[in-house]
């Protein structure tokens, strides 16, 4: 199938080729002909499988088709909750390049800032809003924010919204929405408390569902070493000095974790810097400039700081702590190895975190591959040695000397 197949419109499709795109992934390729079709949709999927063009596409679509009543400031017809700023920054982003040969018009609104900017934007009239929870509520309540035009709404990262907190608000959210509506709900896990909230959004609806091995695309390559807790560090230093122009991502478990591997890193001379909560949202949306741009090649991250992370061409990923929520594993590599692109994605595991990547490996019903021998075994719980392998593919980049020029290449821009 082809984005041609499902009759889209033409400014549309003509972006689509813009962007590169001609086939679906697998969740557009299911939810859009159900969205086209005017039922409501439940998406199991997680980040990285094409869901943002699985709902906007659709939700351009029918605005582009609708025929504009009357003269005056355009009202909110479709409304996108997504629950980080770099999420909704990434959605509106993406809907301007689907829109980019129409007249339609985001924008994009979220806490942490001033909102002055957000409500000139608002107020000279949008037909699209992304917003985080917090910030939605706050500008409904002011009253610069009306439902009373909404057709369509995106409830995103679902299960993210119940781990930061925002099921209240959510539901609050939800209790203002118009009944005539097309809603479209989607998250990478249900625990009852998502379905019970899917619910109260949803009228009748069709379910999509990606399973995570599907997300994990086996264009993917995984591996994990056995390490202890004071030898990560040192192993971490090892594999970047190995790859001095690649983009990484390394994943810390905790805000504390994340800040602790940036100071390493510097003490070892490798520029990097961490999004996480606890960060202004001058200092993440700089970091994640910045490596999107490639001018910062190594980004610390905690799993909700992650969400909206988008970087074309990124080679690696690394699990610095091993999560311990398997679905969570599933999201982090997809970071890498989107589209047509090939990735990697390396895991540390020291003794205490094995019942983690046992439940990683039911969950994804497959065995990561043991990374063998590596200069930092010791003190290392390597019980299962017998199934050590050697790093499969680009072997020998990983294997390769030390760059005795390392020292001159640290302090280049692209570090």
């Amino acid at each position: 199938m082809t984005f041609k197949d499902l009759k889209l419109e033409v400014p549309i499709l003509k972006a689509l080729e813009k962007q590169g795109y001609s086939q679906p992934t697998p969740i557009q390729e299911q939810a859009i002909p159900i969205l086209l079709n005017g039922h409501d949709l439940l998406g199991v999927a997680q980040t990285g499988t094409g869901k943002t063009a699985a709902f906007g596409i659709p939700i351009l679509n029918h605005l582009l088709k609708e025929k504009n009543s009357g003269q005056g400031k355009r009202k909110i017809k479709a409304l996108v909750v997504t629950p980080t700023r770099e999420l909704a920054i990434q959605i509106a982003e993406n809907f301007t390049a689907y829109s980019q040969f129409t007249s339609l018009r985001n924008t994009v609104i979220f806490g942490g800032v001033k909102q002055s900017k957000q409500v000139a934007s608002l107020q000279q009239g949008v037909d699209i809003l992304v917003a985080t929870p917090g910030r939605l509520l706050d500008l409904m309540n002011q009253g610069y924010i009306t439902f009373r035009d909404l057709k369509y709404v995106v409830l995103d990262e679902a299960d993210q919204m119940l781990d930061m907190g925002f099921i209240h608000d959510v539901k609050k959210i939800i209790a203002k929405l118009p009944p005539n509506r097309q809603s479209l709900f989607f998250s990478a896990t249900m625990p009852k408390t998502i379905v019970e909230l899917s619910q109260k959004m949803l009228g009748d609806f069709e379910r999509v569902t990606i399973k995570p091995q599907q997300a994990t695309a086996e264009k993917v390559e995984q591996g994990v070493y056995f390490v202890s807790k004071n030898n990560k560090p040192k192993l971490l230093i090892h594999l970047l000095d190995q790859r001095p122009d690649d983009s990484v991502l390394v994943f810390s478990r905790t805000k504390h974790g994340a800040n602790k591997i940036v100071k390493t890193l510097d003490k070892a001379q490798i520029k990097s810097a961490a999004i996480h909560g606890n960060k202004s949202q001058a200092q993440r949306q700089k970091a994640l400039g910045e490596f999107k741009e490639g001018t910062l090649k190594v980004l610390i991250a905690t799993d909700i700081a992650a969400r909206g992370i988008d970087v074309d061409e990124l080679a690696l990923v690394i699990n610095f702590d091993l999560p311990n929520v398997s679905e969570t594993y599933v999201h982090r590599i997809g970071r890498t190895g989107r589209a047509s692109a090939s990735g990697i994605a390396l895991s540390f595991c020291m003794g205490d975190e094995r019942p983690y990547l046992k439940d990683i490996e039911k969950l994804i019903k497959q065995q990561v591959p043991r990374i063998g021998e590596h200069p930092f075994m010791e003190g290392a719980d390597v019980v299962d040695r017998s199934l050590t392998t050697k790093p499969q593919g680009r072997s020998n980049n990983r294997n390769r000397p030390r760059n005795k020029n390392r020292n001159n290449n640290r302090n280049r821009n692209s570090r």
